[in-house]
């Protein structure tokens, strides 16, 4: 009899735990994706720890491919949350020619509407950085044929300047990308001036690049990249602002917001304190000094207090 009491006692408190903790209830993993990317990564993984710091269990789906694995995953509901930017929406819904997009602000107001009206996506707040895609050149290069700007690249390059650049494929095919710097810029670039590397990692892009791997002496790149200057590349300026502003931005399936309601709060302050400059310094410890991704985004998380 006391025996069955007892356990009566504790079915009863574990059901009072359970009540105080909805969220330990969980019915399943919150599934968390990114791009193949270093920032992907670093952003992916600084989600699972932050959601986890919460007390929501995470699958752990980082790296998962290309923005068209990773945006084709959650519209399909394979993976609940990923780190994209707003800029990307131009080339989602079609609506490039948009002025919206060079804003901030804009872009990220009108991203939010759309993907809500046509996917149940939400976007959250974004971070207050630009990862921006961008063509560096070797300094070398650029000293040597006074580059500074993608004006001055594009005369340089019509003129028969040798040029190579290392890309990934979504680059060079996007009609956003590439397609968009050449004619802005007034150059196309033949089939062996371009080195396509798979995935989407710039690290690997830079690395070809800086060490002239098959005669390929620029590369694509991201605003936010730390591994530019210390391996000796410079990016050429947008004076014609081609490119839309790319805010990083935690983007979540809105049914599975609606269940972990704390995912928000979660994240907001540490997308709130990534600037590019931060973004910068921290892609460089895993771009250049080789350190863990993980590793990186735990001990920033820990250092601005964000997880214990």
């Amino acid at each position: 009899m006391n025996a069955f009491f007892s356990r009566l006692a504790w079915c009863a408190f574990a059901i009072a735990v359970a009540a105080a903790h909805p969220i330990a209830q969980a019915q399943s993993p919150v599934r968390v994706g990114s791009k193949i990317d270093t920032e992907g990564s670093l952003l992916g993984h600084m989600i699972i720890l932050a959601l986890e710091a919460k007390g929501i269990r995470t699958e752990n789906k980082v790296q998962l491919g290309t923005t068209k694995i990773v945006r084709g995953a959650i519209i399909a509901g394979e993976i609940d949350i990923y780190p994209e930017y707003t800029g990307n929406g131009a080339f989602f819904f079609g609506d490039e020619k948009n002025p919206a997009w060079k804003n901030a602000k804009a872009g990220y107001e009108r991203v939010k509407k759309l993907d809500f009206e046509k996917n149940r996506i939400v976007w959250l707040e974004p971070a207050p950085a630009n990862n921006t895609w961008a063509i560096a050149v070797r300094k070398d290069v650029a000293a040597a044929n006074g580059l500074k700007s993608l004006a001055d690249l594009g005369k340089w390059i019509s003129s028969g300047g040798r040029f190579k650049l290392a890309a990934s494929a979504e680059f060079v095919e996007r009609s956003d990308a590439l397609p968009a710097f050449e004619k802005a810029y007034g150059f196309k670039l033949r089939p062996d001036q371009i080195l396509t590397l798979a995935g989407g990692d710039t690290a690997v892009t830079i690395k070809a690049a800086a060490e002239g791997t098959s005669d390929v002496n620029a590369a694509m790149a991201y605003g936010t990249d730390g591994a530019l200057a210390a391996l000796g590349l410079v990016v050429m300026d947008d004076p014609k602002g081609i490119q839309p502003v790319y805010a990083p931005a935690p983007i979540v399936r809105a049914d599975v917001l609606n269940r972990y309601s704390a995912i928000k709060n979660a994240l907001a302050p540490v997308f709130r304190s990534l600037d590019t400059q931060t973004l910068q310094t921290l892609n460089a410890r895993i771009a250049v000094e080789g350190q863990d991704a993980k590793r990186v985004a735990a001990t920033y998380l820990k250092a601005k207090g964000f997880i214990n």
